[in-house]
């Protein structure tokens, strides 16, 4: 049974009509007779949408109960049993609800595509995982729905859903996408202009870079070597000279005219040591690079123009940048140099840019090395022709030249043409050279002339000895020029091993960016990790790069085992032996870094696990101390009243109902505690950010201590602050009330109030025994209470849930010690600056509000929601127009069913 393949349509934004392309083409399918039935679709109340139902298969969804409420979820056994050829799933980044068969709606549309199902699905483009980051700092919200890229890149079809933001806007207005009450809030929100551009431009480049994926798997199964100019890619050639970083900000200027141009910096280093880089200089134009936007490469090549312009053609690159020489003139006649030869052979569909730079022609620096073992056939057709043609035209011109210069001085003149035949090809030219030089000199030049005999027997010792001295010269020069190649080799190893080593300290860990260097470096087609547990087991690919990697290592160009059971197998041509020992140490970096991506994921886990028990063993300790205290007194305080023997009197009456009302308080606040505890611990606390004056919410603040325990200095000329206030009112009734607590009877604490730059404070000052320096973060721990002291009620959460509060304000909370005694805590918040405008603020990132919610604000975000994992991942950003992060646990913490809670969301407004 072949795998099923799925189809994604990605929507822009929430709105542009994904679903209802979704439904289309499921109309479309059926129409041609294919068994098409709908998975799970949400309408969101459009009528359009709904109306595209009608038609279609639906089948039945699944009913599940969360904490009292009845919700509905794909039913994947339904779809499995059903075995349509088409399923139409919405809201790939959807959450389940507990209980369901996998976690996320991706795994469901997994599972069907295992089964062999076609799945039409839609995801929008804020919900990729790797866009969290950039979609919350463009529209301030969180993204708590997500997928992983990988999966929507796995789709074998993406079509883009987009639309114009003038457009969308219109069609909201319209109350196509939401119902009237809500349309004010998203325009003025979430669905602002700016926002709508910037995610369409994020939707843009994403699918173009997966069709450029597309395009170079296509390129190499059809081995496409030509440039298709689809898109700008400016390579900039290296050699680790000064000049390097003027190439890369030229580049820069030139990616900056075209949008979505890319910059590809190669440096290529010479095996044969022909090369004066500096690892100091290239690490600063790699940083340079990076920093602005492009990628560093790092390729071996012997021939740098081929080695260039094949790594051009490679990653489909439209232009090349190179700098002016800096050779001297009289270098030239040793070749025309990088820049002359990539011009000359790079063909009509490859611009080079040769830029000029205060280096040129000021000297290459360091000398050229020579090399032996590989010196090119035209190295070695020279030395051959130095060899034995220079000797024969040597002894033509003494010959017919009417100087006697001597036996002596012919012979330095033959041993000058055997060093050079050394020199360009050899040991073996130089031999043959010394060999023939020997009988040219016996015939021509020794007595008796023109015969290979010598009557002198000075002559013979003399040609002896040039024969001797001219073997040894040669084997001498060819041996240096071996040991100098293996020395350059050596130092090309040495350069890549230090990249590697480089890469790790840098944080460059994921396997695919080192398959990616792998290939890159060696100039292989693909490169894949492969592993098995057993011998009998078949092989899995860990990790590829490049496009068609094997499957087994007996099918590659290359393979390096590693250990029993992996290997790494390379694909493209086969390597000389000396490169399989840098090869050796990047497959052995594999799968440390694969072990090391694992072990990071289990000690992830291991450390959720350690921390859910910590927080479970403390949460145990305090339900059996902390809340049955205050349960012990309501409930001896009602049996009293309930009891039938006594009469009591209205005052005591009275003493009863208040210990009851005291200890329904207490549980109030420590049950508060923990609900916002869960949600820190969880990171789903999400500010609703506004700028509101200090004096309107640290008064609320004091609610739950007695009127004489405080001082108020809260001056009205402060600057205003960014910060949800809310939480703000939670940190600070949290802070005061500790003080309270500690603070000695008849001495009221200070709450006072500052601005200092562009901060202000809040200092909350008791006279209170103190904390040690040694103690002040760990007050800030949960469940943690200074010397573990049981004085008075609380579960140690009160300092834990202002410091998380506080910081997810951008804020700070931190303790001092009190001058003449005593604890203060000094709350830092960030001050608005004074301009005409007042900054505008983030909106509640959550599609709904949650399970205990009900479902039905689910998508509607209008509601108060409960403690459970939300449902979401639709279109509907809610009242407040914000599509984000669509769970219950991430709507506003102060919604826990507090009076004070309410009041206070109230009282700040529509946000």
């Amino acid at each position: 049974m072949g795998r099923g393949k799925l189809r994604i349509y990605l929507g822009a934004a929430p709105g542009v009509g994904k679903t209802y392309a979704m439904l289309s083409e499921g109309h479309r399918r059926t129409e041609r007779g294919a068994d098409c039935v709908v998975g799970f679709v949400e309408h969101h109340g459009r009528p359009r949408t709904e109306v595209m139902l009608h038609g279609l298969e639906q089948v039945e969804r699944r009913t599940l109960t969360y904490r009292g409420a009845t919700f509905t979820e794909m039913d994947v056994d339904a779809l499995l049993a059903r075995r349509p050829a088409v399923a139409l799933v919405d809201e790939l980044a959807h959450t389940n609800v507990p209980g369901s068969r996998h976690a996320k709606r991706w795994q469901d549309v997994e599972e069907l595509l295992r089964a062999g199902i076609d799945v039409v699905s839609t995801v929008n483009i804020q919900h990729l995982e790797s866009l969290g980051d950039v979609v919350e700092a463009i529209t301030g919200v969180r993204q708590r729905e997500t997928v992983p890229d990988e999966v929507v890149r796995r789709a074998d079809q993406i079509e883009l859903v987009d639309m114009s933001p003038q457009a969308l806007r219109r069609r909201m207005a319209h109350g196509n996408i939401y119902k009237p009450e809500k349309v004010d809030a998203a325009l003025s929100n979430y669905f602002r202009p700016g926002n709508l551009t910037a995610l369409r431009e994020l939707a843009l480049l994403w699918v173009a870079d997966r069709a450029d994926e597309y395009l170079q798997q296509y390129r190499g199964e059809h081995g496409i070597r030509s440039t298709w100019q689809a898109r700008e890619r400016i390579v900039v050639g290296l050699t680790g000279g000064p000049e390097g970083r003027t190439l890369v900000r030229r580049a820069s200027r030139m990616a900056a005219k075209g949008s979505g141009s890319e910059i590809l910096a190669v440096y290529i280093a010479r095996s044969d040591g022909l090369t004066a880089a500096s690892p100091k200089e290239l690490a600063v134009q790699r940083t340079l690079v990076e920093d602005l936007g492009g990628t560093f490469h790092h390729v071996i090549g012997d021939n740098i123009p081929d080695a260039l312009l094949a790594f051009a053609r490679g990653v489909n690159a439209t232009q090349i940048v190179l700098g002016s020489s800096r050779r001297r003139s009289w270098q030239y006649v040793l070749g025309p140099g990088v820049g002359a030869s990539v011009a000359r052979d790079s063909g009509p569909d490859l611009d080079v840019h040769i830029v000029t730079h205060e280096e040129a022609a000021k000297g290459r620096g360091l000398p050229v090395a020579r090399s032996a073992a590989q010196l090119g056939r035209n190295r070695i057709v020279a030395g051959w022709v130095v060899g034995t043609v220079f000797p024969v035209l040597l002894c033509l011109l003494l010959t017919h030249v009417d100087a006697d210069l001597g036996l002596a001085n012919d012979m330095l003149l033959f041993l000058a043409l055997t060093v050079a035949a050394a020199l360009l090809g050899g040991l073996w030219p130089a031999l043959a050279s010394a060999a023939l030089g020997s009988l040219l000199m016996n015939y021509f030049f020794a007595p008796p002339l023109h015969r290979f005999t010598v009557s002198d027997p000075r002559n013979i010792v003399a040609i002896t000895v040039f024969f001797g001295v001219a073997v040894s010269v040669a084997s001498v020069v060819d041996l240096a020029a071996r040991r100098t190649h293996q020395a350059a080799r050596l130092r090309a190893e040495s350069e890549i091993l230090s990249f590697l080593a480089g890469s790790v300290l840098r944080g460059e860990t994921t396997l695919d960016a080192l398959l990616e260097r792998v290939r890159e470096t060696f100039a292989m087609e693909s490169v894949a990790l492969l592993e098995r547990a057993d011998d009998l087991e078949p092989w899995k690919p860990a990790g590829s790069a490049g496009p068609g990697p094997v499957a087994r290592p007996e099918d590659a160009d290359v393979d390096m085992p590693i250990g029993d059971h992996m290997a790494l197998a390379l694909s493209g041509r086969v390597l000389p032996a000396e490169d399989r020992r840098v090869l050796g140490a990047f497959a052995a970096q594999a799968a440390v870094v694969l072990d090391r991506q694992r072990l990071v994921g289990e000690a992830e886990e291991a450390r959720r696990q350690a921390e859910g028990n910590r927080i479970r063993t403390a949460l145990l300790a305090a339900v059996s101390h902390d809340l049955r205290t205050p349960l012990a007194s309501i409930k001896a305080s009602v049996t009293s009243l309930r009891s039938d023997d006594v009469e009591w009197s209205e005052e005591d009456r009275a003493v009863l109902l208040e210990g009851i009302e005291d200890g329904a308080d207490r549980l109030d606040h420590l049950v508060g505690n923990l609900l916002d505890m869960s949600r820190l611990q969880t990171g789903t606390v999400t500010p609703l950010i506004r700028e509101i004056d200090l004096d309107e919410v640290v008064p609320m603040a004091l609610g739950g201590v007695p009127e004489d325990s405080v001082l108020l200095d809260v001056p009205e000329s402060l600057p205003m602050v960014a910060v949800d206030p809310g939480l703000l009112e939670r940190a600070v009734a949290n802070v005061v009330e500790n003080a309270v607590k500690y603070s000695p009877a008849g001495t009221p604490v200070l709450v006072a109030a500052s601005s200092l730059d562009d901060r202000v404070e809040v200092r909350v000052v008791d006279r209170g025994p103190g904390v040690p320096d040694e103690a002040k973060d760990r007050i800030f721990a949960p469940f943690q209470r200074y010397g573990d002291a049981p004085r008075g009620a609380g579960v140690g959460l009160g300092l834990a849930v202002a410091r998380g509060f506080t910081e997810s304000m951008n804020g700070t909370l931190a303790a001092e010690d009190t001058p003449g005694g005593g604890l203060t805590m000094v709350l830092t918040l960030r001050a608005v600056p004074r301009g005409p405008a007042p900054a505008q603020g983030t909106v509640d990132a959550g599609y709904g509000a949650g399970y205990d919610g009900g479902h039905g604000g689910g998508h509607g975000g209008g509601q108060a929601g409960g403690d459970g994992p939300g449902h979401g991942g639709g279109d509907d950003p809610g009242a407040t127009g914000a599509p984000g992060a669509d769970r219950a646990g991430t709507d506003h913490p102060l919604d826990t069913g507090h009076d004070r809670d309410r009041t206070t969301r109230q009282k700040a407004g529509p946000q």
